[in-house]
């Protein structure tokens, strides 16, 4: 999502310096005007403003601490983290960054990939109000903010939306299984439900890929599963049982551990048409 996000950035007059684990992403933006560093701290080097996109905690903690990004940024300038981490890791990160002088806010997104071009993402901001409000002619080119709450606020938002798109995906999945094991079209029932209660952007964009049966992953399965682990971390810290997140964390779990990680997320049908068929049930009907 990194990449459209900046073609965004581009696209609306902000110069934009990019730099990527994989030499190759970055270099796909060059076309659109990027400037490429070789490493992430020539990329912060004189930026006012930082976007990191990363994979998990680990990773941001890296690109931040050890990979040099906070040593060369001045004070005043500011850190956005759009990564989906632990808001444990956030408030860190925010804390440490603050005792250099630089401001911090952790801004989740959703939307995926189709979001993130057309610059619809809904952005849930954590931190100081008035680092949000000076933002906010970047955020309006990537979509719409909200200020959700102090540091780690926009992660533990982002943990919730990510327990609603897991259940939803595997509600839309359970639907699809049970409509065509009855003898009706996966496809006729996904447009006769369209606009109805049961109407969401899950079944909409999932839901299609379900039925089109094309899990090329837009969001992988196996990052899928690393924020409902999160999730499940945080339950437990406020000691709260979430039975329904911790059912579905348990398919993805074992999607993932079948070697579903690299599929998108829409692909735990395929998890659970697999289970049935070991049952002796519906199975894969293509």
């Amino acid at each position: 999502m990194g990449a459209p996000m900046a073609r965004r950035l581009l696209a609306a007059g902000h110069p934009v310096t990019v730099w990527n684990r994989d030499f190759s992403k970055a270099q796909a933006l060059v076309s659109d005007g990027a400037a490429i560093a070789e490493t992430a701290a020539a990329a912060a080097t004189g930026c006012d403003i930082v976007f990191t996109m990363l994979s998990d905690g680990k990773a941001v903690d890296a690109v931040l601490f050890s990979g040099g990004v906070a040593d060369v940024l001045a004070k005043g300038a500011i850190v956005i983290d759009s990564s989906s981490i632990s808001p444990l890791i956030a408030r860190d990160h925010s804390a440490r960054l603050k005792a250099l002088g630089i401001k911090h806010v952790d801004a989740p997104v959703s939307g995926g990939v189709v979001g993130a071009g057309a610059g619809t993402l809904a952005i849930m901001a954590g931190g100081d109000a008035d680092v949000i409000d000076e933002l906010s002619d970047v955020f309006a080119v990537l979509g719409r903010v909200t200020h959700v709450g102090p540091s780690g606020a926009g992660q533990i938002c982002k943990l919730a939306n990510q327990q609603i798109v897991a259940i939803t995906i595997g509600a839309v999945a359970e639907a699809m299984m049970l409509v065509e094991a009855g003898g009706a079209s996966r496809e006729k029932f996904r447009e006769a439900i369209r606009g109805g209660f049961a109407e969401s952007r899950i079944l909409e964009l999932h839901g299609a890929r379900m039925v089109k049966r094309d899990f090329t992953p837009g969001g992988p399965s196996k990052l899928q599963l690393k924020d409902l682990d999160a999730v499940k971390e945080m339950a437990g810290l406020f000691s709260l049982d979430l039975p329904l997140t911790e059912q579905v964390r348990r398919e993805f779990f074992d999607f993932v551990a079948g070697g579903g990680g690299d599929t998108d997320h829409s692909g735990l049908l395929l998890h659970l048409e697999a289970m049935n068929a070991a049952k002796g049930g519906e199975g894969n009907n293509g």
